[in-house]
């Protein structure tokens, strides 16, 4: 099977896992706030990355240099801003808006990729981009509404999404997997305690009878190891072998599972 075919196939798993685990997340941060709950998830994440990369690739640290570094904690930071201003938005807007807005990235992507890197996508993925669009305008904005600052804020978190996704593609091809992801990930959870601590009630992250809660015990199981761990780490690996315009087409299927599983698992 050729590299690009395998790439996408991998990416599209990477989507259904983050829309099969949209409900659990929901369910979760009834009972621990969002920052706390993304604080545990990705430091959860980033030790178990760790754990793998000193186990079976110790070789890649000695690739570590200051470039690889700022690299990941780059791509760290747009992926950080994304999940925050989603989070601050959903205070304020619906979560279909939400949804649609976000999705939009499919959208920036090849917009970001013409005027950073120079790549211009070609008829098909115009094509593709164009009908994305439409189906999530019709997939989620069922409640047509004036724009409001939560708009802004989701906004942003498409820009950050779509910034995430072209500078993932470009270092990618430059530093080893595993390490630029296990950077990327910590550089998410340092960011996200940090926020936790001066905007949340984050002694909750410390209350064991929150966090034994099965909801939010199972929600952050599956998504700091099949969520977080191996998603953003699959992404890292296969991005290198297909187009960012490709990497955000397929990313726009991430509402459609969220859909399809909310309908048969929370009705």
């Amino acid at each position: 099977m050729k590299k690009p075919l395998v790439a996408d196939v991998s990416l599209l798993l990477v989507t259904i896992i983050w829309g099969t685990t949209f409900v659990l997340v929901q369910n979760a941060i009834d009972f621990l706030e969002p920052f706390s709950f993304n604080s545990i998830r990705f430091l959860a994440a980033a030790i178990l990355l760790i754990f793998c990369l000193v186990i079976f690739e110790k070789k890649q640290l000695k690739q570590l240099d200051i470039k690889l570094l700022l690299s990941g904690v780059f791509i760290g930071f747009w992926l950080f801003l994304g999940y925050a201003t989603q989070t601050i938005g959903l205070l304020y807007t619906t979560s279909s808006k939400a949804g649609f807005i976000t999705g939009l990235n499919v959208v920036l992507v090849p917009i970001f990729s013409m005027m950073l890197l120079k790549q211009f996508p070609n008829k098909n993925a115009v094509v593709g981009v164009l009908t994305a669009t439409i189906g999530l305008f019709l997939l989620t904005m069922t409640d047509v509404t004036s724009l409001n600052q939560g708009d802004g804020f989701v906004f942003v978190c498409a820009i950050s999404f779509a910034l995430q996704i072209i500078y993932t593609g470009k270092f990618s091809n430059k530093y080893p997997t595993l390490l630029l992801t296990v950077i990327q990930i910590s550089t998410v959870a340092v960011l996200s305690i940090f926020c936790s601590f001066l905007f949340e009630d984050w002694k909750k992250s410390f209350n064991p009878v929150i966090l034994l809660k099965q909801d939010v015990l199972i929600a952050l199981i599956i998504t700091s190891i099949f969520a977080t761990a191996l998603a953003f780490m699959i992404q890292t690996n296969f991005q290198k072998y297909t187009s960012a315009t490709r990497v955000a087409l397929i990313f726009a299927m991430e509402p459609v599972f969220a859909a399809i599983t909310g309908y048969y698992w929370a009705n």
